[in-house]
């Protein structure tokens, strides 16, 4: 893939920065500069969990840390050459990232945060009290990396040369494992395990192996950045497992643009030499820096990146031909019997039965509160039931991941779609496809194929709508369940999405539709499911659900029974 002009941009910056470094600097600056590197890859890789997976994880200097006393151990206790150390330094902390991720991979938000802090705790106790690790006083005499007859590091004494290059040359691979990461519309399926965690499991995203993979990623860059320290300084000291070091590392991430790798290195050329920048203030610095931080934050919110990408977008990415195939799909009825949910001491579904068909639409109504979406979500596997069968296409669903439901047939539409952001209106559709002709052709499904090469945010509420039921669609489903789907829509886009969903039935698939609207829903619908109070109050056809007395008393009343 070609580099956009963003990367360019920054590709330019690099090689003057770098140049200008080299021909004036001295040896105080190649020091400087080559922390820079190394900071750079450490939020390399935080990013990829903190950015992508959206987890604020405090983790990333603990995993430096580890990093460093793994080389330095393996180099000055059992003797081995340098590489081996800088091996073990990734290693070492990409299983530890790993493990970490097991236990907090379904946990979110600020349980990611306390869990991760327990972690960077424990470091810098068993940095500080562990024979190994030399306690309070560290490890010294930590060896240079041996380059053939060229001794790279430490920076305090000799030529720093060597250590800028190799530290800068692991920079560009780090960026360039990052961008393999992310490629392959793997950056798409994160966008949506972040900004739309429902919808992901729905279209069949498993986020647990993401964030396994992505934390081991990470740890095993901040163990890399961590190594490269130890032999460019000669020592270790527990200093390199505190909170300060993970503090730098989330700043830098924040201000170079949350999510870009190249932001990250960005933000580390900023933020590393500043506080040299200002040793002139003496006791005042450290204040004047936090002021400047504070300024970075508030002025550019959304980071150094943020602000390029807005200058240089993206590209939009290249559309395939619509296929129209006209093959009749493969439907499976959808049975519920006897489903009970209680939320402590509400009782919100209390033994509701009913099916759906295949080849059928069949409308569910209630009141708020009824119900209604309470059973999608059990259906889809959001909500686990106290008791009851779900079975799709005579497959039992009850002990099935959300994410597993998806592959076994069944497709799901929301009420408030969630939606990624950054993304090109083909990649969030194309999440859940097997290739981008599917999602186009879903795309093309509901009348938004002219829109697949316009960013999301672009994209007004009705044609939001209609995206969530594309996307649902290019799972290829043979069972689709929709929560309020016209709500919003004007008379024609409701008229057009009933004639979707009807062509959709008589290709083969069972539909079951939530809709308050009942001038789309009753003309629509084979059979009427009516829920009140958790139960199912009435069923039947649409005609008889409208004339029964029950069900014009509890929700539709004497106008719309007329």
């Amino acid at each position: 893939m070609a580099p956009d002009r963003r990367t360019l941009v920054y590709l330019a910056a690099l090689v003057l920065g770098l140049g200008a470094v080299v021909g004036l600097g001295d040896a105080y600056v190649l020091r400087v500069a080559t922390l820079v590197g190394i900071y750079a890859i450490a939020a390399i890789g935080y990013q990829l969990v903190f950015g992508r997976l959206g987890l604020l994880s405090l983790a990333q200097g603990a995993l430096f840390g580890i990093g460093a006393y793994a080389s330095a151990i393996m180099c000055l206790e059992l003797g081995l050459p340098a590489p081996i150390g800088l091996l073990a330094a990734m290693l070492v902390p990409a299983a530890v990232g790993a493990l970490v991720a097991l236990p907090i991979a379904r946990l979110e938000s600020h349980y990611v945060a306390l869990a991760t802090l327990g972690l960077a705790q424990l470091a810098l106790l068993a940095a500080t009290n562990l024979e190994i690790t030399g306690g309070a006083n560290g490890l010294y005499g930590v060896p240079p990396i041996a380059g053939g007859p060229v001794q790279i590091g430490p920076l305090s004494v000799g030529n720093g040369l060597p250590m800028l290059a190799l530290v800068w040359a692991l920079v560009l691979a780090a960026l360039l494992v990052s961008r393999w990461v992310l490629s392959g519309g793997r950056l798409a399926r994160l966008a949506t395990i972040r900004d739309a965690p429902h919808a992901a499991l729905t279209l069949g995203l498993n986020p647990v192996p993401a964030r396994l993979a992505l934390f081991a990623v990470a740890g095993g860059f901040g163990g890399l950045a961590g190594g490269l320290q130890a032999h460019g300084l000669g020592v270790v000291s527990p200093a390199v497992t505190g909170f300060e070091v993970m503090v730098t590392i989330l700043t830098i991430a924040v201000v170079g643009g949350r999510g870009s790798a190249l932001g990250a290195v960005a933000g580390a050329a900023l933020l590393v030499p500043l506080p040299e920048f200002m040793r002139f203030l003496e006791g005042g610095y450290l204040v004047a820096y936090g002021v400047v931080l504070l300024a970075a934050i508030v002025l550019v919110p959304r980071g150094l990146d943020g602000r390029l990408r807005d200058r240089l977008p993206r590209r939009p990415p290249r559309l395939p031909e619509i296929a129209r195939p006209s093959v009749r799909r493969r439907g499976k009825a959808l049975i519920v019997d006897g489903l009970r949910k209680r939320f402590g001491g509400v009782t919100a579904l209390d033994g509701v039965s009913f099916s759906v068909p295949a080849g059928t639409v069949v409308g569910l109504i209630g009141a708020n509160g009824s119900g209604k979406t309470t059973a999608l979500n059990l259906i889809s596997g959001l909500e686990t039931p106290d008791g009851g069968q779900i079975r799709l296409g005579g497959v039992p669903l009850g002990d099935r991941a959300a994410h597993h439901r998806s592959v076994l047939g069944l497709g799901r539409g929301f009420q408030h779609p969630e939606v990624p952001e950054g993304l090109f209106v083909l990649e969030a559709v194309a999440v859940g496809a097997a290739d981008r002709t599917v999602a186009m052709a879903a795309l093309d499904g509901v009348g938004l194929a002219g829109r697949a090469a316009d960013p999301v945010a672009a994209l007004g509420a009705a044609e939001l709508r209609r995206l969530d039921l594309a996307r649902a669609l290019a799972t290829g489903p043979e069972a689709l369940i929709l929560d309020e789907p016209a709500a919003g829509l004007t008379g024609d886009e409701r008229a057009a999405l009933a004639a979707l969903l009807r062509r959709l039935a008589t290709e083969g698939l069972a539909v079951l539709v939530v809709d308050h609207g009942m001038d789309f829903l009753m003309p629509l619908a084979d059979r009427i499911v009516c829920l009140d109070a958790g139960k199912v109050l009435a069923a039947g056809t649409p005609e008889e659900v409208r004339r029964n007395p029950a069900v014009v008393a509890a929700y539709l009343g004497q106008g719309v029974a007329a």
